[in-house]
């Protein structure tokens, strides 16, 4: 390994050990750079790799909040300002209880090359709280975003950070922090969230945009492979959002997606999620707040498989799109073992470093997910710009600019691997072609 690219990552273990996630996702991406520190050794004399890893502002802070039961309830909140050298940072809010200052570092590291691969002006960041809306009122939930967005305001802006959804923010969330944010600037700065309500300045088509681009990207891989969606069996998991866009458009394209996964279990429907009534039970499933996916199975009369995943199913392709970290070392094997040719990974860091450098060395074309989720991130950033122009619009408009977003990403990481003498890697070219951009106005603006 090159010695800089070591030195900075034996002092982000040092100084962040207690943040596994965030250390992962540091190592995989720096390790993809070395070709490009090692041509560029102004890099090391402008200390850029070690202002890279380190957030430009990390913001903690209590929610207190009263429930049904009239108790108060204290959650913790977040939001890191990672990178702002090429945009206002973007990024969502995550409500779950698994949130935690190193997942949000990670999910915000991330984002910073996400969202310079759209070709969008987005710096990076990231947000939320160790609260689970699961299980709780509208009112609750109301009076939740309410008290998080009154500490929250202070730090966002249409021109400084710009938060959106993500796992346990959706259309709902959005609205109540949307007016309360309104409420305390007594102000319509409607560009200063993304994923709002049609009726208020949102986009069309942003719930579908992940999924979507998801499977805009898979083309363009399949494409290149002189190969198809047509026929293709695709594993994934996860009900929410992801996975039905996933769903719906895979189906659309000709390929059937049959597994889904909760954190039950996960079901297998042989004949597909591949029409309408299914996709639109998945909202059903999610908005219901029970989490459990077995309600597919009995609705449908397919198989459940309690308090497994599905990786052991024989497909095409395999698309996590669920939580960080549910493919290791055992899911890699079982996905080697039953010949998968493609593993897209759509979730945020969905694969261990080992089970992701396993796969691509046994030969699985691996696709990684700050290119492949990008299309979330795409369509927000369509928003903004449609608020910031007070423009409107189509649904097959924005479509056809999500689509060539996720070829452009596609072709930018082909030709960064490429040009690095790496071939046709995914992995690294994702990451060099995300870091070039930013590296690129970091050296511009100076020592900031």
């Amino acid at each position: 390994m090159n010695n800089y690219i070591e030195r900075v990552l034996e002092n982000v273990k040092r100084r962040d050990k207690h943040e596994p996630e965030f250390l992962q996702t540091v190592e995989e991406v720096l390790k993809s750079l070395e070709v490009v520190v090692e041509r560029h050794p102004e890099y090391e004399a402008a200390g850029l790799l070690e202002r890279l890893v380190e957030p430009e502002r990390v913001i903690e802070f209590r929610v207190p909040w009263m429930d049904d039961n009239g108790k108060i309830q204290v959650n913790r909140g977040f939001r890191v300002q990672f990178n702002s050298a090429i945009g206002p940072y973007k990024g969502g809010l995550r409500f779950a209880s698994h949130v935690n200052l190193s997942v949000m570092k990670f999910l915000a590291f991330e984002q910073i090359f996400k969202n310079s691969l759209t070709t969008l002006p987005m710096g990076g960041g990231k947000g939320g709280s160790d609260f689970d809306p699961n299980g709780k009122s509208d009112m609750e939930i109301m009076r939740f975003c309410q008290s998080f967005m009154t500490e929250l305001y202070r730090h966002i802006g249409p021109n400084v950070d710009v938060p959106a959804g993500d796992i346990g923010v959706g259309g709902r969330e959005i609205g109540f922090l949307f007016g309360q944010y309104k409420r305390i600037r007594n102000g319509f700065e409607n560009g200063v969230l993304t994923g709002k309500g049609m009726s208020y300045g949102g986009s069309v088509i942003r719930p579908e945009a992940t999924g979507w681009g998801a499977v805009y990207y898979l083309q363009e891989v399949l494409h290149h492979q002189n190969d198809t969606l047509e026929g293709k069996t695709i594993a994934i998991s996860g009900f929410g959002n992801v996975s039905w866009g996933v769903a719906m458009k895979a189906s659309q394209l000709g390929a059937k997606v049959v597994t889904l996964a909760g954190p039950d279990g996960y079901i297998y429907d042989p004949d597909g999620v591949s029409t309408q009534e299914k996709w639109d039970y998945m909202l059903e499933m999610r908005s219901s707040g029970r989490n459990r996916v077995q309600d597919y199975a009995d609705k449908f009369g397919v198989k459940f498989f309690a308090g497994q995943k599905p990786w052991g199913e024989k497909v095409d392709i395999c698309m996590p799109c669920a939580y960080q970290n549910e493919i290791g070392m055992k899911e890699a094997e079982q996905i080697l073992a039953n010949g998968v040719k493609y593993y897209i990974e759509v979730a945020n860091m969905p694969t261990t470093n080992e089970a992701l450098y396993y796969l691509m060395d046994k030969g699985v074309l691996v696709a990684p997910s700050k290119a492949v989720n990008a299309g979330g991130v795409s369509v927000s950033g369509l928003e903004m710009s449609q608020n910031a122009e007070h423009l409107s619009w189509t649904k097959e408009e924005v479509d056809r600019w999500l689509h060539e977003i996720m070829k452009s990403i596609h072709t930018a990481s082909v030709e960064a691997a490429e040009k690095c003498g790496l071939g046709y890697n995914l992995v690294a070219g994702a990451n060099i072609a995300g870091f070039m951009k930013v590296a690129d106005a970091m050296m511009a603006q100076g020592i900031v």
